[in-house]
């Protein structure tokens, strides 16, 4: 029988099972964020549902009633919580009469990380999920579709005519084999080497103690004193924060064995905390709050307690999330992110382009020139 695609208004419409076998086919390979139990977890807790403006319309591709394929995907109100910023091209339609909203958004809400987008055991079939994709866009009578922060082989499904590739830049932290923190110390410049040391020393001075927590050592009571965390920050950073406290229990009761929770002890008081998502050989910094504000306290709690921590893992990797060039003197260097963008209106499809061709040479040259400042003696990282 042949290929046809079917849109789910929950994540909920399609067996857990079914999902994660093709979300995270290899488990060395493991993503949190495109589970099933995280996806779910998000609808489930008010997070992300059409009252928030993230109104699932999930695509799945099915032969005989089996489902091949999947993306997770979403009808959008609004640009907030994809850290791909597109305001500007939606006010600019707007101004000359168009309608930019809804829109098609294939990512994973609130979350810049990239992942598998079109999951898919094939090339074929990610292609499949592409077409679905726009032909959604027109059924929905969408302005457009984002595929947000996508990794390799979905760019070979998306790098076509009817897509066009948007640049970024992260930084990530990179595990040259170290065999503790002082190893990794060793490969920095003198200059940043004794910063890292004396920021360190400088929290364990104020009497900072540092509690590294997953699976079962996480109690209610840390994730009480991290929603503290994540509320203040949060109200101070969007007004209103994106994650139910809901959304943490449910991570609790499915995805506990995958968090990593630094919480940050003075006085015997938690006074900060950084929540953080462990993936087959990919450490991910997500989320961090505080309720006193110390020096490097930040710098300690999200950066330095995730290298101890993918170090004694043997992790290869830690994304430490969006923007930041101060990550750059602690270790994490320039990676570039790709996003793929299908704008329905030619014309504002054809502006897009233009001004697309321009931004991505300038995030080449600025990837550049940050590499050039990575903080390492020896080694230059693209």
């Amino acid at each position: 029988m042949s290929i046809s695609a079917r849109v789910l208004g929950s994540i909920a419409d399609v067996d857990a099972a079914t999902w994660d076998r093709l979300a995270n086919p290899d488990h060395a390979r493991f993503n949190p964020f495109v589970s099933h139990a995280f996806l779910w977890a998000l609808e489930k807790s008010g997070s992300a549902t059409a009252a928030t403006g993230w109104a699932a319309r999930h695509v799945v591709l099915e032969r005989d009633s089996e489902v091949l394929a999947a993306a997770p995907c979403y009808l959008k109100s609004h640009s907030m919580g994809e850290y791909v910023f597109d305001h500007g091209w939606a006010d600019a339609f707007k101004r000359a009469g168009g309608r930019y909203y809804p829109k098609l958004q294939v990512s994973v809400p609130f979350t810049p990380v990239t992942a598998p987008k079109l999951l898919a055991p094939t090339a074929e079939l990610r292609a499949a999920l592409a077409a679905a994709l726009l032909e959604q866009c027109r059924v929905q009578r969408a302005s457009s579709v984002h595929v947000t922060f996508a990794l390799e082989d979905d760019a070979a499904a998306l790098s076509g005519t009817s897509w066009l590739e948007r640049n970024d830049i992260q930084f990530h932290w990179f595990n040259a084999g170290y065999k503790s923190f002082d190893d990794f110390l060793a490969a920095l410049s003198s200059s940043k080497r004794k910063n890292i040391r004396k920021e360190r020393a400088a929290l364990r001075d104020t009497g900072i103690e540092f509690e590294a927590l997953t699976g079962d050592a996480l109690l209610p009571g840390h994730w009480d004193a991290f929603w503290e965390f994540y509320m203040d920050t949060g109200s101070r950073k969007w007004g209103q924060p994106y994650l139910t406290r809901a959304f943490f229990e449910m991570i609790h009761a499915t995805l506990r064995r995958h968090v990593l929770l630094v919480m940050a002890r003075r006085k015997g008081r938690l006074i900060a905390g950084a929540l953080n998502f462990i993936g087959g050989d990919t450490l991910y910094g997500r989320n961090w709050g505080c309720t006193e504000n110390l020096p490097f306290l930040h710098f300690g709690t999200c950066y330095y307690q995730a290298i101890d921590f993918a170090i004694a893992r043997g992790l290869r990797v830690i994304e430490a999330g969006a923007q930041g060039e101060h990550k750059l003197a602690r270790g994490y260097v320039p990676v570039k992110t790709r996003s793929f963008h299908h704008l329905a209106h030619p014309g504002l499809a054809r502006a897009v382009a233009d001004y697309l061709v321009q931004e991505r040479e300038a995030i080449a040259e600025g990837q550049q020139e940050l590499a050039a400042h990575a903080p390492f003696r020896h080694v230059e990282r693209e």
